[in-house]
Order: C-alpha cells, then sequence, then structure tokens
C-alpha cells in the first residue's frame, strides 16, 4: 500500500482507466450540498491567485486498487472509495475545458482534457479516451456529456436529467458566467486552470491487486470520528508553539479556549452542522484576511495566515483570537438575556440569530478588533447599513447565496481604511452594488412589495417576531436620533404572534359577498393584522368578536402595554376590517424602513451594462471620468502601499514606466497575469472596474 498527498495533475496526468466497480452506489452528489460549495472553494482559490495569494484546498482521501491486466495495456484501477469526489473532478475538468474551448483559450483547454482523455495513441480502436469508466448505470450519462462537442447543448442530451449531465451544467453556467468575456477573462481562466490543476489536494491510498480493499474501506468509512477545522487549527497552533519554544502543557490550560462544552457544541450553519469554535474561527479568519474562506477551507487559510502573513508569534496570535473569542461569546450571551439592554453590535447579531443569519459576524468581529482602532460612532454607523442590507434582502426573500462575498469583499476592500471615512465608504460600496444577488432594495421597492405580502405565511415566527419588535421599538422611539422617551426597548420575551383579525373570521366576522370573502382571506396574514401578545392573552381573545364587553379590543385595552398594541385600540373604535389591515401595513413597514434606512435618495443602481469590459483606460481619461494626476493604490492588503499615477496621456505610471492598461502595472507587482480593473482602486476605496461600469451607463443614458 502507497499513500501519498497529491495534486489532481498528479492523480491524472498518466494514461490509465479509472474504473468505479458496478457495486458501487450510484452518483449522489448534488448542486446545494455539493456542487455549490466545491464551486465556491474553487472560485474563491482562483480570485486569492489573482490578488497574489496561494492558498491550496484539501479534497479528502480516496483508495483506488490495482487490477491485474496483461501487459502490454494500459493500467487500470478500481476505484475503492472516492467515487463522488472523483467523478465530481472530472465533470468540473470537462466542463471548464469546455469554457474555456469556446472562449478560444485552447491551451488551457488542452491542460484540462490530459486530464479526463488518454492520449488517442493509448486507445484501442472503438475504445472510449475517457480516463474514468462508470460500470453502473451512471455511466451512460456521463460518456454521453463527457464526450458531447463544446459548446454543450445540453438540453439535446439523451440523458439530459441524469444528475452527472446535470453537474456538468452547473460547473459550465457558473464559471462561464465567472471568467466572463472582458479583459479579466483571460487571467481568470489562468487562475481557474492553476487551482484545478496543482492547488487541490487529495490523500490517494493506492492498493495492490492482493491487498484486502473492504478492510481499508472500512476503517475509513466507519471508525473514528473526523477531525473538525478547531481540531486541525489546534494541532498547527500547538506544533507551532512548541517550535517557539513554549510550554504547551501550561499554554493549552491556560489559554486554549476552545476546549469547551460551549465552544464544542454543535450548532447549524445553514446547509450544514458544525462546532462553534470551527464557525467562530471562519469567521474570525474572514474578518482578518477579508477573503471568502469556506468551511472547508478554513484550516489551509488560517496555516497560511498564520504562517505567511501574521508576522507575530503563535503565541501572540492567539492572544489576539482569544479576546475576539470573549466578545463573540458575550454577543451571544447578551442576546439570550431578555431583558438586558444591548448595544447596536449586540442588537445586531440578536435580530440575525433570529433571522438565522450568521454571514454579519465577519463584519461585526472586523469593526470590534482593537487592533483596527474604530470609533463607536463608525461601528455602529457600518454595523447599521450592513444590517439594513441584509433585512430588506431578506424582507424581499431575495437571494441571499452571495452574501458571503459581499460581506468578504466589503471587509477586504475597506482593510485599512481610517476611521473618518470608513462608514462612508462602506455606505458608497453597498449602494453601489448591482446584481440581483447583491444589491441593496430601496425604499419603493419595499413597499410595493410588503403591502401585499402574507408575512405569516411567508415568514419564519422567529424571524417575524424579530419584524415586529423592531416595529415597536420603532414607536418607542429607537430608530430617530433624539433619545427614547420610553427609555427601554422591547423585552426580547418569546411573545405569541396573533392575528387581530382571525385566521377562523368566518365565526364571528362574516361579510357578504365572494369578493369579499376573498379580499378578507388576503388580508388575515399580512403585516398590519399581526400582534404580539402574551401567550395568556392570546389564548383568551383567539378567535373572539372585535367590539363588545368581551371582546378582542377591550382585552387588548386592558392588558397591553405595547404601543403596537395601544395605537390598534386608537384605530379600532369602529371596528377592525380591511381598510384598517393596510393602514397599519403601512405604518409598520414605515417603522422597518426607519429602522433598517438606506441613504437618502438611494435607488437600486442600474444592474451592469453589457460591454462595460470594453471600456478602455483612455477612455476614462479622455472623457473625465478618471481625473489626471489620480493616486490608485492596490487592493490586496498585502500590497496596499503600492501605488501608480494616472498620466493625461491614459495611462498608468509606476515605477519609471508607462503602461495602458491596467492590468500592466498590476503584473509588475505580482509578477503575474493579473486583472488590473478589479486591483487597482481609486481614492475613494471604489475599484476601477467600478468606474468603467458608471462611465458606460452614462453613455447609455446620453444615447
Amino acid at each position: 500500500m502507497e499513500t501519498a498527498v497529491r495534486t489532481p495533475l498528479e492523480v491524472f496526468t498518466i494514461p490509465q482507466h479509472l474504473v468505479v466497480p458496478i457495486y458501487q452506489r450510484r452518483y449522489v452528489w448534488e448542486e446545494e450540498h455539493q456542487w455549490e460549495p466545491l464551486w465556491l472553494d474553487l472560485r474563491r482559490l482562483a480570485e486569492h491567485r489573482l490578488s497574489g495569494g496561494s492558498s491550496t484546498h484539501f479534497l479528502g482521501a480516496i483508495v483506488v486498487q490495482m487490477i491485474d491486466n496483461q501487459m502490454g495495456q494500459i493500467q487500470q484501477r478500481a476505484i475503492i472509495d472516492g467515487q463522488q469526489r472523483l467523478t465530481t473532478l472530472q465533470i468540473v475538468f470537462d466542463s471548464v475545458g469546455a469554457i474555456l474551448s469556446d472562449k478560444g483559450f485552447s491551451g488551457l483547454s488542452q491542460q484540462l482534457e490530459g486530464l479526463t482523455h488518454n492520449p488517442e495513441f493509448f486507445n484501442a480502436t472503438g475504445d472510449s479516451a475517457l480516463k474514468l469508466r462508470h460500470s453502473n448505470d451512471d455511466g451512460l450519462g456521463f460518456d454521453e456529456v463527457m464526450t458531447a462537442e463544446p459548446p454543450v447543448e445540453y438540453a439535446e442530451l439523451e440523458h439530459a436529467d441524469a444528475r452527472i449531465p446535470l453537474a456538468h451544467k452547473y460547473f459550465s453556467e457558473e464559471v462561464g458566467a465567472w471568467i466572463g468575456d472582458g479583459d479579466e477573462a483571460v487571467a481568470r481562466a489562468q487562475a481557474l486552470v492553476v487551482v484545478l490543476t496543482s492547488a487541490l489536494n487529495l490523500v490517494v491510498i493506492d492498493l495492490k491487486a492482493d491487498e484486502d480493499s473492504q478492510a481499508i474501506f472500512e476503517t475509513l468509512n466507519a471508525r473514528g470520528t473526523p477531525l473538525t477545522s478547531a481540531d486541525l487549527i489546534k494541532n498547527h497552533v500547538f506544533q507551532r508553539l512548541t517550535g517557539e519554544g513554549v510550554d504547551t502543557a501550561a499554554f493549552y490550560k491556560a489559554d486554549w479556549i476552545f476546549d469547551t462544552k460551549w465552544w464544542e457544541q454543535e450548532i447549524s450553519v445553514g446547509r450544514f452542522p458544525m462546532s462553534r469554535s470551527s464557525h467562530f474561527l471562519n469567521q474570525w479568519l474572514v474578518s482578518r484576511v477579508g477573503e471568502l474562506v469556506g468551511p472547508s477551507s478554513t484550516f489551509g487559510r488560517f496555516k497560511h495566515f498564520a504562517d505567511h502573513e501574521y508576522g507575530g508569534s503563535m503565541s501572540l496570535l492567539i492572544g489576539e483570537i482569544n479576546a475576539m473569542a470573549a466578545i463573540y461569546k458575550g454577543w451571544t450571551s447578551e442576546s439570550e438575556d431578555e431583558h438586558k439592554p444591548l448595544d447596536t453590535v449586540a442588537m445586531s447579531v440578536y435580530r440575525m440569530q433570529l433571522s438565522d443569519v450568521e454571514a454579519i459576524k465577519p463584519v461585526l468581529l472586523w469593526l470590534v478588533d482593537p487592533g483596527h482602532g474604530y470609533s463607536l460612532e463608525t461601528v455602529k454607523a457600518v454595523t447599521k447599513d450592513v444590517e439594513s442590507w441584509f433585512v430588506r434582502r431578506m424582507l424581499l426573500r431575495l437571494s441571499m447565496s452571495s452574501s458571503g462575498r459581499v460581506v468578504s469583499e466589503l471587509i477586504g476592500t475597506h482593510l485599512g481604511v481610517p476611521d473618518s471615512d470608513l462608514a462612508a465608504r462602506v455606505r458608497d460600496h453597498l449602494t453601489r452594488l448591482t446584481a440581483d444577488t447583491t444589491y441593496w432594495p430601496d425604499d419603493d421597492e419595499l413597499r410595493a412589495h410588503l403591502r401585499t405580502e402574507n408575512a405569516y405565511r411567508r415568514m419564519k415566527r422567529a424571524r417575524l417576531r424579530m419584524l415586529l419588535e423592531a416595529a415597536e421599538d420603532h414607536l418607542r422611539g429607537y430608530t430617530g436620533t433624539a433619545p427614547s422617551k420610553t427609555g427601554v426597548r422591547a423585552p426580547r420575551v418569546s411573545r405569541q404572534i396573533e392575528h387581530l383579525m382571525p385566521v377562523k373570521w368566518k365565526t364571528n366576522w362574516g361579510v357578504e359577498g365572494l369578493q369579499a370573502a376573498v379580499d378578507r382571506d388576503a388580508h388575515i396574514h399580512r403585516l398590519g393584522n399581526l400582534t404580539l401578545l402574551t401567550g395568556s392573552l392570546n389564548a383568551s381573545v383567539s378567535n373572539g368578536p372585535w367590539l363588545g364587553s368581551d371582546g378582542k379590543r377591550e382585552n387588548i385595552r386592558n392588558h397591553e402595554v405595547y404601543l403596537l398594541n395601544k395605537r390598534v385600540i386608537d384605530a379600532s373604535e369602529a371596528g377592525w376590517d380591511e381598510v384598517a389591515i393596510d393602514a397599519r401595513t403601512d405604518e409598520i413597514i414605515d417603522s422597518f424602513l426607519a429602522t433598517w434606512p438606506v441613504p437618502e435618495g438611494h435607488v437600486r443602481p442600474v444592474p451592469q451594462p453589457k460591454g462595460s469590459e470594453d471600456v478602455s483606460l483612455r477612455q476614462l481619461v479622455a472623457s473625465g471620468f478618471l481625473a489626471v494626476g489620480t493616486i490608485l493604490h492596490a487592493a490586496p492588503a498585502q500590497h496596499s502601499d503600492r501605488t501608480c499615477e494616472v498620466l493625461d496621456t491614459g495611462e498608468l505610471f509606476l515605477e519609471g514606466a508607462r503602461f495602458t492598461s491596467p492590468s500592466g502595472p498590476a503584473r509588475v507587482i505580482q509578477q503575474r497575469s493579473t486583472n488590473g480593473w478589479w486591483f487597482w482602486q481609486l481614492p475613494d476605496g471604489r475599484r476601477l472596474t467600478e468606474l468603467r461600469v458608471g462611465y458606460l451607463a452614462a453613455q447609455l443614458r446620453d444615447a
């Protein structure tokens, strides 16, 4: 048995047949749980390389076993374990290769083809050139899509609905959209190929033909508990501490805080359960490096940061991490205390936890890190804007799939920005997001959507309770500039959500005619018909009539202290109907707009116009969009001290040399092909690519 850590280039380059035995289970990976996380990891690695990094990613272990064959035949190996990831890797190589071929990058495409297809002279007459062979039913769909001529017409495939062709289609679409067609396409394509061939690691266990493969398979899959990211980081930390001459036993007892019940508790994060310590370390890492770090990449990125970027001892780094961990833990304990007054950051943590949103925490960790020295006012302002971005998108039920990328880019773009400028720059950054998956919704869109939203049916109870608590806080004066006159927020207790007009309205709230009944049904679950009541009061008034000495209105008037409910009492002396619900819906929407505001006059930006990638540096200078003499700063943190100057010729000047494209001086600094439009930053924090988008949008408006 041979065991080695290998890259895909080392695993797949040699001519071979990797055979999935007929008894192996069929291909079961899917978009939500495997394809998307893998693509996000690959994209992160490629973008890290574009900004000068060189991270690697561990994909796991595979077991293959030699198959005896006749002398002179191509070598065959049976895949004993790991066929899901090997199949997916082959799909990724082929789909990316097809995209690269379609875009004219034939050399890069051929590099990937060498990982999926054996050279023609190794193939028997009529035999497939594919290196991976499926002996089960997956073989039909796999062979069809892997041998299709690019660009692949997926709808025309005989097995178009099979999981393997669907995976091929998913990666093809994602990669094609990410690479794009502009100046940055070449650099992105090159970076992605390097990642796919050389930045992924597999532990390959290679068995001889006579070894007991079943024993190896059972040991790998049925014994032991997988190491978490926190476990791997812990091992690396103590290896480094030993090398630094630290008394590791004393350090472990006094300074390693993560081997405790609270930190080891498994929590649900999106689709995956993970230990709280692993989750925190991932979020802390994003807050420090300003990059998207997938959960499976936490250890590798931490190791690179600690060994090559931090610049201090491991004991010093752990001290900084522990300080942030104490703050992080404090947020959780404070948010769980129903009556403890919360500051802006802790309130944001509470609201996001009820909303099942974790992506905001890296921003909060970045803001409160003592090493950054941000003032309380700056922390408040940025927290409010970022929370507004999240909540507004949540209220519209927009995709949050890019929230991790938005957060990491926001941090990475603004690392090192002085306190005096940070709040304004972050706000401008959020207002300039244009894609469907990233934009900051404006007031008109929010109001139009929420007026008829069936909130009770469409929102989780905890999230809806959070929203109604925010509406109560607004009435108590917590969204204005003056101090609250009540002096206390709504208690964060588990009040029940009650329908003012009951769901079973027909018993005591009858109307005449079908249209009136339909209209009443349509209003029942809207925001204006919902409130917060104590459990006992809710039970006593649930389906009763509105008016009368024993009606719902009188019971609420006698026993309720919430301003939300007092306003209802004041507005319903004559009864409670659809007109009253509409009016109250507007009031609650007003409270949301005040609680989570956008900059005055903000409207959703126009999406990036097609063709903006064709705008040249000379056009920007000639039109005045880019002022002569502007000093551009390198965006990556490790090069933040490097600058270049805009010349009146439409060129950039760096260290005595002139360049007609932003990628030229970026390549000098990075020592590799780099997308300069993303590399260079204006003094106000915008990337140069954003200026290009604005220029073309202005041209289209003028036309």
